[in-house]
């Protein structure tokens, strides 16, 4: 009956619209990837003309003004060769890049014109349904799209019947790869919301050494194979450095180079995905810290904050926790997590964040450092989340 509801379009109270994305590997022939080619720098060239104009527009009037990409197409003839769906989606997302640095213009910077060795090749094209039928849809062993026809792919996993196919994303790699990711518009049974209790939540802390350490003392270590390919780049990165620049052998290391990068790319989010499931399935409420990482990379000069993938896992948590009707609590990123007491609540002095093992003063209790974090940003994130969702008491008559 569900499949039902959601085919015809209706929306019963106990579901909610879904989205997932499905994404797979391309093998287009010569003349689709000289096509998307072509598309690439159509994209790029329209959001610079765009950019420029609008810039132009301003100073000239002082109002913001954004033309649409059908503005440029009998000066620039080469646009009507590639889908005009993917010239119309980077009007959307430069007009969506503007919406939001004017909303809060401190943490989104002003939309840069974007240049084809920083930039990523990738463009978005939308599915529409006419009565001959959709402008994009998926085949035993292909993507159908407008002006490309049948790509062929490889799937690793199928929609189910009822979800309606949205939108397209086709992206290369710096390795040479193309890769399509496709979003699916579904509708989900509604999760019961979970209350959480001191016994099935985790506290987890940001650890540089063990990613995270959780207020059992558990760690989760990444997977010695991620260290020996970090290892691998580090060798590849020297060889190159004393190569010729231009050269065969240079050319051939720059694209071993790129194709373990992606490597490495790989694995940690097959990491990152595991572990959230993992952690996603097996407690009702996860607990951490709203660290920025970027600032934690000023602070630890000699590590990779960034590259661990934190932020990701979050990101990650957040979206399986929710979807099971689950609570992701954020503890304030300045709270003293680190030098305060687990047992009595006596926050100590600065310098205890430098040692790995300290006593408190007060009740003697010795702590591990990253565990003790942990144990305060669980009880930190329960005590935020029954403050705002305080229990129903039954009073008897």
């Amino acid at each position: 009956m569900a499949e039902k509801n959601a085919t015809n379009g209706k929306n019963p109270d106990n579901q909610t619209p879904q989205f997932t994305t499905i994404k797979v590997r391309l093998y287009p022939d010569a003349a689709q990837a000289e096509l998307f080619k072509k598309t690439f720098g159509c994209c790029r060239y329209i959001w610079n003309r765009m950019l420029a104009d609008q810039q132009r527009f301003y100073l000239e009037t002082g109002t913001h003004f954004i033309p649409t990409p059908a503005k440029y197409k009998n000066e620039a003839p080469f646009l009507r060769e590639v889908d005009n769906q993917a010239l119309i989606q980077e009007h959307n997302k430069l007009s969506q890049a503007f919406r939001v640095f004017f909303k809060n213009p401190e943490a989104f910077g002003y939309p840069n014109f974007k240049r084809r060795k920083d930039d990523r090749d990738s463009f978005t094209a939308c599915n529409h349904f006419f009565a001959s039928g959709p402008t994009i849809y998926i085949t035993r062993d292909g993507v159908r799209m407008t002006k490309a026809g049948i790509v062929r792919a490889s799937f690793h996993r199928r929609p189910q019947a009822w979800w309606k196919l949205k939108r397209i994303t086709v992206e290369k790699t710096r390795s040479g790869k193309y890769y399509c990711c496709i979003l699916y518009e579904h509708r989900a049974r509604r999760a019961e919301p979970v209350i959480p209790t001191a016994e099935t939540t985790i506290g987890l802390k940001y650890s540089m050494p063990h990613f995270y350490v959780a207020d059992d003392g558990s760690a989760a270590d990444p997977p010695h194979w991620l260290k020996q390919s970090q290892e691998k780049l580090a060798g590849m990165q020297r060889r190159l450095c004393r190569m010729q620049p231009g050269s065969q052998n240079y050319q051939e290391m720059v694209r071993k180079y790129r194709l373990l990068h992606e490597h490495i790319a790989n694995q940690r989010r097959d990491f990152i995905h595991k572990e959230s499931r993992r952690i996603a399935n097996a407690w009702d409420a996860v607990c951490v810290r709203a660290d920025v990482l970027t600032e934690i990379s000023r602070d630890m000069k000699l590590g990779y904050v960034k590259d661990s993938g934190y932020g990701m896992f979050r990101e990650c948590l957040r979206y399986k926790l929710e979807r099971q009707g689950k609570p992701l609590l954020m503890v304030d990123r300045y709270f003293p997590t680190t030098r305060t007491c687990s047992a009595c609540g006596m926050a100590g002095d600065a310098v205890h964040y430098k040692k790995n093992f300290w006593t408190c003063p007060r009740c003697g209790a010795v702590h591990q450092r990253e565990i003790n974090a942990a144990q305060n940003i669980k009880a930190q994130g329960l005590g935020q989340y029954f403050s705002a969702h305080p229990p129903l008491v039954n009073i008897g008559s």
